[in-house]
């Protein structure tokens, strides 16, 4: 019989926890997040919880809520388009989980945090001028060609 290597439990967490970044959109469950550490649902949740300090399905839950506020401020996306892109089921519990967590609702924060742009007292393309980066990827020659 040859040696088999014992692949640590925590790599198998890592992937599951990857898993739930990258998926987040996605009708993810605990049992998908679970096949893919290679566990039991049950041994995986418990392990989870002891490597991270949360369950995974709060885990998954506080990535979408993450996701859901970052868009809030980034586009102009109604709400449910917002709930429905980052998996939520419902726009009620979207709404009651995001309350939860945030302390308002995604459009009172939305109108909480308004775009940097609302601020800037000066013509946009200006304001991008300004913004872009000084340094240089290529030498500019400071001496005048001899002749």
């Amino acid at each position: 019989m040859g040696l088999v290597a014992q692949v640590p439990i925590a790599r198998h967490l890592l992937r599951a926890k990857d898993l739930a970044d990258a998926r987040y959109g996605d009708a993810l469950t605990v049992a998908d997040m679970a096949a893919a550490a290679a566990l039991s649902p049950a041994h995986f949740s418990r392990s989870f919880k002891a490597a991270f300090g949360e369950s995974p399905h709060q885990y998954l839950l506080t990535r979408r809520l993450e996701r859901a506020a970052s868009l809030l401020l980034a586009t102009d996306w109604t709400v449910a388009a917002i709930g429905v892109a980052v998996g939520a089921r419902s726009i009620g519990s979207f709404t009651t989980s995001f309350r939860r967590m945030y302390g308002m609702t995604p459009q009172a924060y939305r109108a909480a945090h308004p775009p940097a742009a609302r601020h800037v007292r000066v013509p946009r393309c200006v304001a991008m001028a300004y913004a872009r980066p000084q340094n240089r990827t290529f030498r500019e020659d400071t001496t005048s060609p001899a002749a």
